[in-house]
């Protein structure tokens, strides 16, 4: 393993009030949230910033109903082109057999304990938000209006 030739905390210190991923909303309390593919919960934190960590894990939507997994490699941290790997798992898998992929993906790769439950609950979200909406039903009519309607 390539020993990295600045050390990730001093990165973090350097870039953590201005960098590219970093959204700023004044309008929600002044809350700092973060655009980063390899953050997992989108909050703009030392623990969640994939790009400053050496090795981190990301969930994004792919085609046809399908979640991708990047993942950062410790070997390749300073070769930006090397260092990510993506993983797609389709749509026409089920849902069950995605999370446990995902989780062993993260486990079994020796991730961080506390990424595992956020990349499953993110594949969770994303696999969510391709179902369609039910139609709302009409309202019952109840009481004298129904029995006016039933006559």
């Amino acid at each position: 393993m390539a020993t990295p030739q600045v050390s990730s905390d001093l990165v973090w210190e350097i870039v953590r009030s201005n960098n590219s991923f970093l959204v700023k909303r004044k309008a929600s309390g002044g809350v700092q949230l973060s655009r980063d593919t390899l953050n997992l919960t989108n909050k703009h934190a030392r623990k969640w910033a994939g790009f400053v960590n050496e090795k981190a894990i990301g969930v994004v939507p792919a085609e046809k109903g399908g979640v991708t997994v990047l993942s950062k490699k410790a070997e390749a941290s300073q070769q930006p082109a090397k260092s990510i790997t993506e993983t797609t798992y389709s749509g026409g898998k089920s849902t069950r057999k995605t999370y446990v992929a995902v989780a062993n993906q993260t486990a079994k790769n020796g991730y961080r304990p506390d990424l595992r439950q956020a990349a499953v609950a993110r594949a969770s979200a994303i696999r969510h938000s391709y179902k369609e909406p039910k139609p709302t039903p009409e309202p019952k009519l109840r009481g004298s209006k129904a029995k006016k309607a039933a006559e």
